[in-house]
């Protein structure tokens, strides 16, 4: 059944898809509520595959791609929903709906059963991973938030905002969204790094900052630090902001994808 809910979801983030296609070329605010509302009860489905999943399983761990795939989808879905009970605006599901949708489509269509991992400390191993991955999912909301700013700015000067440009919050509006993001997962992402490295001490005796992972986690918080830094002493706002929040996902890309060359932290399955 884990598979079957997921793969429901899956329908249901499609139609958000539809919605983030359509509202680059018109106006959409029909299928804006109907993918609102499709968004929703995907995120509920998707939920009862993940707590299927683990109880399948026995313990939560994500030794997979396509689960860890699969959770990363949920909680941004999770971060989006939250920013919309704030700011009554779907516009940032033209970034998140599509980014979702692909990564439950990959999950759905070659998910593999979570792996037991032989770690002693389960619960650590939990934690760290949920608060990596909110952390990674709130990131991402403000790299959206980030994007639309740009491109609305630039269609604001060149007074061209005509299409979906014309349907954006003001652009105040969507660098707050991005500012309460980042804020919102600096302290996940920060506290998962924390316990990652009790259960790298717990597992392996000691942390190996010179692995490609864990060199590259630790160089994405340090990106992660200057921009919330800069955002609360320098006083950032606006366009430096957002180029910022992209060179902070780019680092967050480049960790992720670590975990396929990484000695001591990488997916047992792909």
């Amino acid at each position: 059944m884990t598979l079957i809910w997921l793969r429901v979801a899956l329908f249901c983030y499609a139609v958000g898809l539809l919605y983030a296609l359509v509202a680059l070329n018109r106006t959409a605010e029909t299928l804006s509520k109907v993918a609102l509302h499709a968004a929703y009860l995907g995120m509920v489905l998707h939920f009862v595959s993940l707590v299927e999943a683990v109880v399948d399983a026995g313990q939560f761990t994500l030794a997979s791609v396509h689960n860890s795939e699969s959770l990363l989808a949920f909680l941004i879905m999770v971060v989006f929903m939250i920013a919309y009970l704030i700011y009554k605006t779907t516009s940032p599901g033209i970034v998140v709906f599509p980014i979702v949708f692909l990564l439950t489509f990959v999950a759905a269509t070659a998910q593999q059963p979570l792996v037991l991992t032989p770690v002693a400390v389960k619960g650590w191993l939990a934690a760290h991973i949920l608060m990596i991955f909110t952390g990674y999912a709130a990131l991402f909301l403000s790299f959206g938030a980030s994007l639309l700013y740009l491109l609305q700015e630039r269609a604001l000067k060149a007074k061209n905002s005509v299409g979906v440009f014309a349907r954006l919050p003001a652009l105040q509006v969507i660098d707050d969204i991005g500012y309460r993001s980042l804020m919102l997962g600096f302290p996940f992402m920060t506290l998962g790094l924390v316990l990652g490295s009790v259960v790298a001490e717990s597992a392996y005796g000691k942390v190996d900052f010179f692995d490609p992972k864990i060199l590259l986690s630790v160089l994405m918080w340090v990106v992660y630090l200057l921009m919330v830094y800069m955002r609360l002493s320098a006083g950032w706002r606006g366009r430096r902001a957002a180029l910022l929040a992209s060179v902070a996902f780019v680092a967050a890309i480049v960790a992720w994808a670590a975990n396929y060359f990484s000695g001591m932290h990488r997916f047992i399955a792909s």
